[in-house]
């Protein structure tokens, strides 16, 4: 496997954050029409928020997508410079961005708190684990590069 193959669930999570995006326009667009804000509605953050309250979630998980994910597409690119994109990292980015995008459905959809936090840790761990073994493997590589030395 080559590096570029963590580029995959790489291009699905920005997929996934560009999907949300457009679900939020849509839906943003869509409330505007139906009700025309006035002048109140946008007097201050508050009001900007309670008007668009009907329609926040697709904006709470933008900015979701926005917080731990961070974190994968920093790492990313520390796995292709230093070729440590193996199989396990790239079946461990796959899995979260599924999780990811189970996340956003619920946040989304059903709204279910319990679930999406289950699926929220678990993404979490998941991300977690990608970075211990990049620290494991970038150990190892020092540990050989030292004694080459």
């Amino acid at each position: 496997m080559t590096t570029i193959a963590i580029l995959w669930p790489t291009f699905a999570m920005v997929a996934l954050v560009t999907i949300i995006w457009f679900t939020m326009f849509v839906q943003r667009f869509s409330h505007i029409k139906r009700n025309p804000p006035t002048a109140r509605d946008f007097a201050d953050g508050e009001a900007a928020l309670r008007y668009f309250r009907p329609v926040e979630m697709p904006a709470n998980n933008l900015t979701n997508l926005f917080e731990m994910p961070v974190m994968y597409f920093a790492l990313v690119p520390l796995l292709m410079i230093t070729h440590q994109a193996n199989h396990v990292q790239v079946i461990l980015a796959w899995i979260y961005v599924v999780l990811r995008a189970v996340h956003s459905f619920i946040h989304i959809g059903p709204k279910k708190v319990q679930p999406r936090f289950m699926v929220y840790v678990a993404s979490c761990a998941v991300l977690m684990a990608m970075w211990i073994g990049f620290f494991v493997d970038m150990l190892g590589a020092a540990n050989t590069l030292s004694r080459l030395s």
